[in-house]
């Protein structure tokens, strides 16, 4: 029945949102990231527990992962698209809204969500968690950004390479523009002939790529065939013998070998670090090792699998105390004898010259992690590299003093950026004539790109691993 003029129309009975599970979580996990500087490695999987637990499927999950881990690589990408299409500064708009914004900038530009459904879904979450006002503005800013697909929008949003080449790289690739200058000066040192724009570009992607899941098979504990069996949707590792890579939806947790810790989920840069370490020639005894930096556990497993197969002992030390259980439950079920402490690497908490071998993976800026921890990159500020260098100095010096006359030192780090990897190195060994460098380079078989030496940088781009720098010394006198 139609209206009789005059009339005044009855309002609308009022609608509740959909809740949508994935994108709930999801906004929840961006949230809490934002806010608590949570490490989204960390925080989504409770969340997906949690909504798994109220009957959250499956398919919802793994939409809810891509969602938070797409948005904030591209963060910065969305960010210069979002700007374009809203009448005031960037800074002005309210965090949830701008999360909100993020999560359907992503569905709209990489996913392939139909364009109706990645609008009507977004703006639901938005009138669930920010109120109908706010929804409205979220529609009619993701309406704009619809209108041109991703590669329209970069050509819009980027300045043109030959203006300024960084600054276009950063908005292409989403890195915040210290972050390009910064890998480009180490991809500079490390390949200098291979550091043009397509490598650079090639870089900046590969941290923009899902990463694989690589288990390590614990040597006298598990074997490689042994998880074949198990699992048979692995491939075998790049360059580690005992690396295999998970397929895509492969679950980890379902092998009895991981659930016993004979095994574990570890990159394969960080395997073949401590196999490098392992492998370095030394004078004389080979019985107690160190990993001075042990927590949460993983070099300091494998480094035990190691030395137990030679019948050597393992001290693995963590300063943190709730980091140092981390690395006691890494290591349990060793099959050769171990000790974990929490001390301080920096204080010579153990005698000097007590170890053959030392390894100290140091706290970094992890910017050769970026594929598994993408809001580090909009987290970290060039003064945080700075920050660093006094305790990665120390702990490298301390590893020096734990190492005896003809033993091994090995330095390791997450980060590319030469302020915290060669140049540490070299700000400890100079006036010193007690060290040698060893070079790791024959210790990595059949890596390409590992540059002059002696020590080595991995790539994403280039070996498939993190990022993850290792200088070996010897201690001479």
């Amino acid at each position: 029945m139609s209206t009789p003029p005059g009339a005044k129309r009855a309002p609308r009975p009022h609608r509740r949102p959909k809740k949508d599970p994935a994108r709930i979580v999801a906004f929840r996990a961006l949230r809490a990231v934002d806010e608590r500087d949570a490490y989204a490695n960390l925080i989504l999987p409770s969340l997906l527990r949690e909504a798994e637990q109220k009957g959250m499927e499956r398919r919802d999950a793994a939409l809810a992962t891509e969602l938070v881990y797409g948005t904030l690589r591209m963060q910065g990408t969305y960010d210069a698209v979002i700007a374009a299409c809203i009448d005031r500064p960037l800074r002005e708009v309210d965090p949830p809204v701008l999360d909100v914004l993020s999560l359907g900038a992503h569905q709209l530009l990489a996913t392939r969500i139909p364009t109706h459904a990645a609008v009507s879904a977004t703006v639901e979450l938005a009138r669930a968690v920010l109120g109908d006002g706010k929804a409205k503005f979220v529609n009619a800013v993701l309406r704009r950004i619809s209108s041109q697909d991703l590669a329209a929008w970069v050509e819009q949003v980027a300045p043109p390479y030959d203006e300024d080449a960084e600054d276009h790289l950063a908005v292409v690739h989403s890195h915040p523009r210290w972050v390009v200058s910064s890998l480009w000066d180490s991809l500079g040192r490390w390949q200098p002939e291979a550091s043009g724009r397509t490598a650079m570009e090639e870089l900046l992607q590969a941290d923009n790529e899902r990463p694989e899941v690589t288990l390590v098979a614990r040597p006298g504990r598990s074997t490689v065939e042994e998880l074949r069996e198990a699992l048979p949707e692995v491939e075998a590792g790049r360059w580690s013998p005992y690396a295999l890579r998970l397929a895509e939806g492969g679950d980890p947790a379902g092998l009895e070998a991981v659930r016993e810790n004979r095994a574990g989920v570890q990159d394969e840069g960080s395997q073949l670090v401590a196999l490098a370490l392992a492998a370095a020639p030394l004078d004389g005894p080979d019985r107690v090792w160190l990993d001075g930096c042990a927590g949460p556990g993983g070099k300091a497993a494998l480094l035990g699998a190691l030395a137990a197969e030679r019948g050597a002992a393992l001290v693995a030390s963590e300063k943190q105390p709730h980091r140092a259980r981390l690395v006691a439950r890494a290591l349990a079920g060793n099959p050769g004898p171990y000790t974990v402490i929490a001390a301080d690497g920096t204080k010579r908490a153990w005698r000097e010259g007590a170890f053959d071998r030392v390894l100290v993976d140091v706290p970094c800026s992890g910017l050769g992690a970026l594929r598994r921890r993408p809001e580090a990159r909009w987290r970290r500020r060039p003064e945080d590299i700075a920050g660093f260098g006094p305790l990665q100095r120390d702990l490298l010096r301390g590893a020096i003093a734990a190492t005896r006359v003809g033993g091994v030192v090995g330095y390791a780090t997450c980060s590319p950026h030469l302020a915290e990897t060669r140049a540490v190195v070299d700000d400890v060994l100079r006036g010193r004539e007690d060290l040698e460098w060893i070079d790791a380079r024959p210790l990595l078989p059949g890596l390409p790109g590992l540059g002059d030496g002696p020590d080595v940088q991995l790539w994403p781009h280039l070996h498939g691993t993190d990022a993850m720098y290792l200088a070996l010394l010897r201690r001479t006198a």
